[in-house]
């Protein structure tokens, strides 16, 4: 039997506050060259033949806002706009609860990461139907030093080893939902979709990306997206 091409969701999620960059505004409607950074981050996925629905989780005051964003933006695949939670695993699991028809393999990626390549995504979603669990990462370039209680240094680390985790984050649909139920009953939080599916025995793929995957949270990390848009 010939395996579906659009049984695939995406759970984009975004912050609910814009501090870190000024103002008030939440990070993902700041415009970059123009156009707000949620709506450059849902063209990404809207393109992609894999994907078939996206569910899009943001703070409940901006929904209205959101909805007028996709509109204008020409989105189609938005299945559902949903109010974020307190925390972000509540809101990433908000965003599992509310697809109208359930995908095989879902990905978490945040609002506020545009730039991330479609060819990374494919990786992620092949190695989520192989694994059933795939993050993207990359190396990491600094040396990594790890402190002790009183701020000196307890070790250096293995630099050949360590990656820093970005997003999409990739898993068979079944297993993160029951993951999230987990961790609520248990009211575990964890750092991210990755370390929910680790607590439950799932062994976790690293897909490697790439460094232009920028997440933008700062000023300096705004200023540098406006030269990479083209």
């Amino acid at each position: 039997m010939q395996k579906k091409t659009h049984d695939v969701g995406v759970i984009i999620a975004g912050g609910g506050k814009g501090l870190r960059i000024g103002g008030q505004l939440p990070k993902q409607y700041l415009l970059l060259a123009g156009k707000p950074i949620l709506g450059r981050t849902l063209g990404v996925f809207e393109g992609m033949a894999e994907i078939g629905a996206i569910v899009v989780v943001v703070p409940a005051a901006h929904l209205a806002r959101t909805k007028a964003l996709i509109t204008r933006a020409g989105i189609r695949k938005v299945v559902a706009i949903v109010p974020g939670g307190k925390e972000r695993q509540s809101s990433v699991r908000a965003g599992l609860e509310s697809f109208p028809r359930q995908p095989s393999i879902v990905l978490v990626h945040d609002a506020v990461r545009p730039f991330v390549r479609r060819k990374v995504v494919r990786n992620v979603i092949l190695a989520a139907r192989r694994y059933d669990a795939a993050v993207v990462g990359v190396r990491v370039t600094d040396t990594i030093k790890e402190a002790d209680d009183r701020g000196f240094y307890a070790r250096t680390l293995a630099r050949d080893r360590l990656w820093a985790v970005q997003t999409p984050q990739g898993f068979k649909f079944d297993l993160l939902l029951s993951a999230h139920r987990e961790a609520a009953g248990k009211k575990f939080i964890g750092t991210d979709e990755a370390s929910l599916v680790e607590r439950v025995g799932i062994r976790v793929r690293i897909v490697e990306g790439d460094y232009d995957n920028l997440k933008i949270t700062t000023r300096e990390d705004l200023k540098i997206a406006k030269f990479r848009v083209k």
